[in-house]
């Protein structure tokens, strides 16, 4: 995918930034093109591994409020989950101030798999599920909510007023890339002020992916191998994970997935509460994606048409909640 933000470096350039920041030289084999914000680079480094190289955006070029830092954000929770059993993952190489390396993971994205069966689906399903509840037992080590990087000033000691800032920030960035959103940002506001009484029910501080949508899940034969791109992971709501888990499959309480997530000893209640909050954290999403065609340049007209549908959709799902 093409992006303003992605920042390209000659295979010369990255061997330097590598055996500058990190003590190890390498050699580019291929630009990974799936992602959408940085760049991807699969390597050999000097000692033989193999790795992926990400980098984050030039310094100079604008991005959205709460991407700023969201590299060591990943770094972070790579750490994290290297201490955590039962969450596959890369294993963190090496990171710096713009750039992080990670082992390479086997098998392949799901969403490049092909169609699956539907017992080996199933059960993958509801793997997804119970690795996603052991994500959730991480939380923040300073009690707040939010955004991790300092750099987006978007934490709280509670839900509601990290999530509020979060909605203001997309908001202010609208503006100021003049994103056509067909809705007021002061119905917005309202829309989530309305949700403040569910949002106070959320009192500890997970951490949620916030991407978990087939192309970041690696999986091998019937098994999945791992979680990659934690750069969206925020402190906040295990029902906010469902918003992308649902992009693979059903998510509802009948669901595999959420049979998995309980049996892992997750808890997701599906009160009506509950369903305003998911509520909301749709609209957050839909809204982070039409906004963000801004600074990254799209030019997609389908994805683009995708997003604002998807907008309305979660719009009139809230009006219906007044």
């Amino acid at each position: 995918m093409q992006s303003q933000t992605k920042r390209r470096l000659s295979p010369e350039e990255l061997d330097a930034l590598m055996s500058g920041s990190a003590g190890i030289g390498c050699r580019v084999e291929a630009e990974l093109t799936d992602g959408w914000f940085n760049t991807a680079y699969r390597v050999r480094l000097d000692d033989g591994r193999a790795a992926v190289v990400k980098l984050a955006p030039p310094a100079e070029v604008p991005v959205l409020r709460y991407e700023r830092g969201i590299m060591a954000t990943e770094a972070m929770v790579y750490r994290r989950l290297a201490t955590l059993p039962g969450v596959p993952a890369p294993e963190l190489l090496h990171a710096g101030k713009d750039f992080l390396a990670v082992s390479v993971l086997e098998g392949t994205t799901w969403d490049k798999a092909g169609d699956l069966p539907e017992a080996p689906q199933r059960a993958l399903r509801r793997e997804l599920g119970a690795i996603t509840a052991r994500l959730h037992t991480l939380t923040s080590e300073d009690g707040r909510f939010g955004y991790p990087a300092e750099e987006a000033a978007l934490s709280s000691p509670d839900w509601r007023t990290a999530f509020t800032a979060m909605v203001d920030a997309l908001l202010e960035d609208a503006a100021r890339w003049q994103s056509e959103l067909g809705v007021t940002p002061g119905e917005i506001r309202t829309l989530v002020a309305d949700g403040g009484y569910a949002l106070d029910e959320v009192t500890k501080p997970a951490l949620i992916h916030f991407d978990l949508w087939p192309g970041n899940i690696f999986i091998d034969g019937s098994r999945i191998v791992g979680l990659i791109d934690h750069e969206r992971a925020f402190w906040g709501d295990p029902a906010a994970e469902l918003v992308s888990l649902v992009f693979g499959g059903d998510t509802g309480p009948d669901s595999d997935l959420v049979r998995g997530y309980t049996e892992a000893g997750g808890v997701l209640d599906f009160t009506p509460a509950f369903q305003h909050r998911l509520a909301l954290y749709q609209l957050y999403l839909s809204l982070l994606l039409i906004i963000e065609f801004g600074p990254r340049g799209y030019d997609n007209a389908e994805h683009l048409a995708f997003c604002r549908s998807y907008l309305a959709d979660n719009l009139a799902r809230l009006r219906a909640l007044r």
